[in-house]
C-alpha cells in the first residue's frame, strides 16, 4: 500500500529572527530541593539546537518565583509558516552550585497562537497578550503555573527602562511602563488575558 503523498516542507531559510518574551513569575510548583532552599530560573527556546535564552535566578521565591525579566529568543525565520507545531518552550530548573541542575518542570507555547502580526507604527493598537501556561513534569503530571507575556509582532514595541504589570480596579490587567526620555509621560499597555490558570498578576 503506498503511502498518502504529503506536502513537502520549504526549506528553511539560514536566516535568523528574534523575538522578546517576558517572562514574569511561577506559582505552585513542586519544591525539588528537599534540604536546601530552592532557587530557580528559566530557560526559553524555540530551536534548543540554535539558540537558548535564560532568565536570572531568583533567590527567594522557591515554588513562587518572580523573575520579570525579558528574554531573547533567536530561531529560523521561516519556521513558524514552516511548522504550525512550533513553539516557545520554557523549561525550569532549580540551581545546585554541586550537582547538574535539577528539572522542575516546562511549557509549551504555539507560536501560532501568539505571534499573529501587528502594525509596529501603531504600538498601541497591539495589546500584549498576557498568558497563563500550565507547567509539567517530565512524567506527564501537571506543575504549577507560569506566567509571561509575548508581543503578538515579536517585540516591544514601546522601549522602556523598565516594564512592570499590575492589577487595576475591576480586575482589568495592564501593562504599566516608565518612560525612558526625562519628562515623558507614563503609557499604560492594555494586556489580553488567557488560560485557566492564576492570573497573570496574582501570585
Amino acid at each position: 500500500m503506498s503511502e498518502p503523498n504529503l506536502l513537502p516542507r520549504k526549506p528553511l531559510s539560514a536566516r535568523l529572527r528574534e523575538i522578546e518574551v517576558l517572562i514574569n513569575s511561577a506559582q505552585d510548583l513542586k519544591n525539588v530541593k528537599r534540604i536546601t532552599k530552592m532557587k530557580t530560573y528559566a530557560e526559553v527556546y524555540v530551536e534548543r539546537d540554535v539558540h537558548v535564552a535564560r532568565t536570572h535566578i531568583d533567590e527567594h521565591g522557591e515554588t513562587n518565583p518572580t523573575w520579570n525579566e525579558v528574554v531573547k529568543v533567536k530561531f529560523h525565520e521561516g519556521l513558524p509558516q514552516n511548522d504550525v507545531m512550533a513553539a516557545l518552550n520554557v523549561d525550569i530548573y532549580a540551581h545546585s552550585h554541586v550537582k547538574w541542575e535539577k528539572p522542575v518542570g516546562s511549557a509549551r507555547i504555539l507560536l501560532c497562537d501568539v505571534l499573529k502580526g501587528g502594525d509596529e507604527a501603531e504600538p498601541l493598537d497591539n495589546p500584549i497578550q498576557c498568558l497563563t501556561v500550565q507547567g509539567w513534569r517530565d512524567s506527564g503530571r501537571p506543575q504549577g503555573w507560569l506566567n509571561l507575556w509575548v508581543p503578538p509582532t515579536g517585540r516591544f514595541l514601546i522601549r522602556r527602562e523598565s516594564l512592570s504589570f499590575s492589577l487595576k480596579e475591576k480586575g482589568e490587567e495592564v501593562a504599566e511602563v516608565e518612560g525612558k526620555k526625562r519628562g515623558e509621560e507614563e503609557v499604560e499597555v492594555e494586556v489580553e488575558e488567557e488560560g485557566g490558570g492564576p492570573g497573570c498578576g496574582d501570585k
